[in-house]
């Protein structure tokens, strides 16, 4: 018996895009662009100091139009607007969603359950602007007197990902005489390595949980407050090397931190849009209060350009839309971002928690299965690297893979001839992807007839490349908020709930049950065969 289908793909805008896909599935970008001497300019925007190019999509204007009247059809103007008016669109948990409030101008209002957010957000970023100065200048010491020099971060998921991305990314703004480390695997290495050769009287740790309670995070936690007191000996230094960015001010002052030096967030921050929140505590000390208020200038720019911009002329959107139109409609499965700038190495998997938490869900937001595809693998690294690595398979394997470009037009190395050749690369990645190499073109080469298969490019492999002028904490705001906004959109299209992850639970119940049996604390569980034999093999 077949499936009933869903609202979305019972719309008649949905029924008209499959007949266009049908319609359009074949043709080649070659001839697209042969037919329109001005695509690339045609499909591409710039705004924001941004170049946005998706002439390289195997799009028309009638596609562009339909995928549009889709989007006007979900009704995303009118869930754009709750989500930034503080309703409560996180239907799953009750809770507004309002990671645009972070970055909101003081002087701005925005009402949750009547309550103005802004003004606690700006005492938040006071907060944290007078403590990095304070740790910056090297006014705050620690324990023995020394200055801190050492800045690890503790968290694990939205607290880890942030920041961790955000300080590589940014590293050419930080001071070369302190160190930034990051500790969120549950595995002890990461934490032995995170303290090797520091000096404990010059190092601060920064606990990111909002309950203090999440695992992770607090066995490393532990861990580290041990090996501050192993080596200066006394509970009072907890104090003085410790900071907290949590909601739970008992846990806190349980552990020895001093509430005073505890940064809040809310319960309208999911942990993966957090980065601009108190979670971003070590940014901000890495790069300094002004440059972190640039960043956050620069996720507004664009917050205000998804709020503002028509469909059809708004970057975020059409982003997401081209997703929809090769997930739903190509059975693309995988997006990979290939940022061409070093400093960008970490994006990627930003990006992965972004977008995969958010829309790795399989029903609607009423809870209905759903039959269309939803939330595309994210995945990527650094050009030129991956050239050498993936793009064998991208470029001439079975699988459709979009393909996101990043670069930037001034480097912040300028060090011979390599940032011509990098940006070389990622020109000539884009043009192979689209229009190949044919197998005539191979024959008047002269290339051997056995080799031609081998050699043969079909190209139409779709891709979006996207400039700036240079990568500054502004830019990276806008390059997140413009992945952000794009997620929500597909979240609207699918009617999904983007801002809840219960997917990451049973995993953590389960993992509670097993650790009692694994240290002999707690009774056996039953178990099936394989998990049963496991355990008993890790125990013997």
């Amino acid at each position: 018996m077949e499936q009933p289908k869903t609202l979305l793909t019972s719309l008649d805008s949905w029924q008209i895009l499959q007949t266009h896909y049908n319609a359009i599935k074949d043709r080649h970008l070659r001839d697209l662009f042969r037919e329109d001497p001005q695509r690339g300019e045609r499909f591409s925007l710039q705004t924001l100091e941004l170049y946005f190019d998706y002439s390289k999509h195997r799009i028309t204007e009638e596609t562009l139009r339909l995928l549009v009247r889709l989007a006007e059809d979900r009704g995303l103007a009118q869930c754009r607007d709750a989500m930034f008016a503080g309703e409560k669109i996180n239907n799953t948990e009750r809770r507004a969603v309002l990671h645009t409030a972070l970055r909101a101008p003081a002087g701005s209002s925005i009402l949750v359950d009547g309550h103005d957010v802004v003004p606690d957000v700006h005492a938040v970023l006071d907060q944290m602007q007078a403590f990095a100065i304070r740790l910056r200048e090297g006014k705050w010491l620690g324990h023995t007197g020394k200055r801190i020099r050492n800045v690890i971060n503790i968290g694990i998921g939205g607290s880890d990902l942030g920041p961790v991305m955000a300080f590589e990314a940014l590293k050419s703004y930080t001071p070369r005489d302190m160190s930034f480390r990051y500790v969120s695997n549950i595995d002890g290495t990461d934490i032995a390595e995170a303290t090797q050769g520091l000096d404990a009287a010059e190092t601060l740790f920064i606990v990111s949980s909002k309950t203090f309670t999440t695992l992770e995070t607090m066995t490393n936690a532990h861990s580290a407050r041990s090996w501050i007191l192993e080596q200066l000996g006394d509970e009072q230094a907890v104090a003085k090397h410790f900071v907290a960015v949590s909601t739970n001010l008992k846990e806190v002052a349980q552990f020895g931190i001093d509430t005073a030096n505890v940064f809040a967030f809310w319960d309208w921050v999911g942990g993966r849009y957090s980065m601009d929140s108190a979670i971003g505590l070590s940014t901000m000390i890495a790069i300094g209060p002004d440059r972190f208020r640039e960043m956050l200038a620069g996720f507004h720019q664009m917050d205000e350009h998804f709020r503002t911009a028509p469909l059809d002329q708004n970057l975020p959107v059409i982003m997401a839309m081209l997703n929809v139109w090769y997930a739903n409609f190509f059975g693309a499965n995988t997006v990979a971002v290939l940022p061409y700038e070093q400093y960008l190495h970490r994006f990627p998997a930003y990006l992965q928690q972004l977008t995969m938490e958010s829309n790795g869900k399989r029903v609607t937001r009423d809870g209905a299965v759903v039959d269309y595809a939803t939330g595309p693998i994210y995945w990527g690294e650094p050009g030129t690297n991956g050239q050498h690595s993936f793009y064998q398979l991208i470029h001439q394997g079975t699988h459709l893979i979009p393909c996101d470009f990043i670069a930037f037009r001034r480097p912040l190395n300028a060090i011979g001839k390599h940032h011509d050749l990098l940006i070389a690369n990622i020109l000539a990645q884009g043009e192979a992807l689209a229009f190949g190499k044919t197998t005539d073109e191979l024959r008047q080469e002269g290339v051997e007839q056995s080799l031609i298969p081998h050699k043969t490019f079909e190209g139409n492999r779709p891709s979006t490349t996207i400039f700036a002028d240079r990568l500054t904490p502004e830019v990276l705001g806008k390059l997140i908020a413009l992945y952000e906004h794009s997620v929500f959109t597909q979240g609207v299209i699918w009617d999904i709930n983007p801002f809840d992850q219960w997917g990451v639970e049973l995993g953590k119940v389960l993992a509670n049950r097993i650790i009692g049996e694994l240290d002999g604390s707690g009774k056996a569980v039953e178990h099936d065969s394989s998990t049963a034999a496991l355990i008993r093999y890790y125990r013997d």
